[in-house]
């Protein structure tokens, strides 16, 4: 069913003001914007349009300034185009994974292709929003990662122990048999899931839904290469294999096959 002008409105109106109200990160601070966009004209756009919803947004026209702001000021939020001087949005993004594994991250581009797309994800982008957008449609995106996160931050983050191996949700940490192990952000969203479901099976539809929020029509394919992704660092080295497959099902995490 096709919505009329005017429901429109009320529903953007109302995500307006739910964003308002998620502005604010759990210690009680402003979420800040980072905005990388080397077209002025877009950047001055994008900017005016999230101050006037509430939002605080610097800008920064090449890869060098973004990251100079970012050791000048604690961001909760960025947005990265692509292809912009000196360091390249992609490279951007995988720079700010290896210390922030949470602060969401969504790439705008005018590349539409899959492969790029992908590219995106594997340096754990959160989202990726194609150019020309509409600016609404961005501010639903931003909504929807600040609802996710404040549901993260907010949900049990006790240690999760299944036999040997203990996860530390809140500081993204993950051990076997004493050994730390190196996690990308999305193995660690997946391995972390699959704890918290406590034996339980996790369908591909689910997985793909909690931890790609289905972004690019997330395939079998890239679940099943994740999964093996975590076997070989979770549990290639050790007898008692804690990943299980259910044939036809999904996947399980226990010590107990």
């Amino acid at each position: 069913m096709l919505l009329n002008g005017g429901i429109m409105k009320y529903l953007f109106d109302r995500m307006a003001k739910i964003c308002l109200f998620l502005r604010k990160t759990i210690d009680g601070r402003m979420v800040d914007i980072l905005l990388l966009e080397d077209d002025k004209v877009l950047s001055k756009e994008i900017r005016s349009f999230l101050l006037n919803q509430g939002f605080s947004c610097d800008q920064a026209f090449d890869g060098i300034e973004f990251l100079a702001k970012t050791h000048q000021k604690k961001y909760g939020f960025f947005l990265l185009d692509i292809n912009v001087p000196k360091i390249n949005g992609l490279e951007i993004c995988k720079k700010i994974r290896r210390h922030d594994a949470f602060t969401p991250i969504i790439i705008l581009s005018a590349y539409d292709d899959i492969d790029d797309k992908k590219e995106a994800f594997l340096r754990a982008a959160d989202d990726y929003l194609v150019k020309p957008f509409v600016l609404d449609e961005l501010l639903m995106r931003i909504y929807s990662l600040l609802r996710r996160q404040q549901h993260s931050d907010s949900s049990d983050t006790k240690t999760l122990i299944i036999d040997d191996l203990v996860i530390y949700p809140d500081e993204a940490r993950v051990l076997r048999a004493n050994e730390e192990i190196n996690l990308t952000q999305k193995e660690f969203q997946l391995l972390l899931i699959l704890a918290q479901a406590k034996g339980r099976t996790l369908s591909k539809q689910h997985i793909s839904e909690e931890v790609w929020q289905n972004q690019f029509q997330t395939t079998q394919n890239t679940i099943e290469v994740y999964i093996n992704f975590l076997r070989k660092k979770i549990d290639k080295n050790h007898p008692n294999k804690l990943i299980h497959t259910r044939p036809g099902f999904g996947y399980f995490l226990s010590a107990d096959k």
